[in-house]
């Protein structure tokens, strides 16, 4: 199987159909909303590639599975293979793009798991549990470290957050992650959300930005 990034620019790439690696409380004020503890380092976690799909156009969510949270954060494209402890420039030179996405969660599932010690896999990867918006090419990105990531529901800004706070920054991040499996081509990493979670309900409107480098609108059908 296959399936293709669009970037901002009308570019089209073609890649395998991926994995999907998420990071848990990678912003320290989102562990605290939630009343989890900051993790002394990345807590990871995997979506199947068949969970994503896109922002445009609208999206739908579970129905009957309790509360559905939304989650905005930065996600990577990876251009390339990364494997054995990648060095920075590597990593560089790895990131296809940027854009803002949408990691999904049903919050009353993953309470129960998370009480009976279980994995979170009901809870982060139903199908549509990962939504992308196109891609910016990697080169429109000046400084990992300062990309902000923005979500306004409803006319209203929810979470407005910067990879600056991120308690492990995106190169490191993906330096982990590649020093414990491969990130092949086509594989996306979703690098966190900050503070400002919250549920989300059927007609409800969505602005879902990278600062200055791309916008769009959606909406939950």
């Amino acid at each position: 199987m296959s399936y293709q990034h669009q970037y901002t620019d009308g570019t089209l790439i073609h890649y395998p159909l991926g994995k999907v690696v998420c990071v848990g409380r990678n912003y320290a004020e989102h562990a605290r909303e939630l009343n989890n503890p900051v993790p002394s380092e990345p807590l990871l976690f995997i979506k199947p590639g068949s969970c994503t799909v896109p922002l445009e156009g609208g999206f739908a969510i579970p129905v009957d599975r309790g509360a559905v949270h939304y989650e905005a954060e930065i996600a990577v494209l990876v251009g390339k293979p990364l494997s054995t402890h990648p060095n920075e420039e590597e990593i560089l030179d790895a990131i296809s793009g940027f854009a803002p996405a949408l990691d999904l969660t049903l919050r009353e599932v993953q309470a129960r798991l998370k009480d009976k010690g279980y994995p979170w896999e009901l809870a982060k990867s139903f199908d549509g549990a990962c939504v992308l918006a196109p891609f910016v090419p990697s080169d429109a990105v000046e400084d990992l470290t300062d990309i902000g990531i923005r979500l306004s529901l409803n006319g209203e800004t929810r979470q407005d957050g910067n990879s600056r706070d991120m308690i492990t920054p995106i190169v490191v991040l993906l330096q982990h992650i590649a020093g414990h499996f491969s990130l092949l081509p086509g594989d996306v990493v979703l690098t966190g959300t900050p503070a400002g979670v919250g549920p989300l309900q059927a007609g409800d409107r969505l602005v879902l930005e990278l600062s200055g480098l791309s916008r769009f609108e959606s909406q939950v059908l």
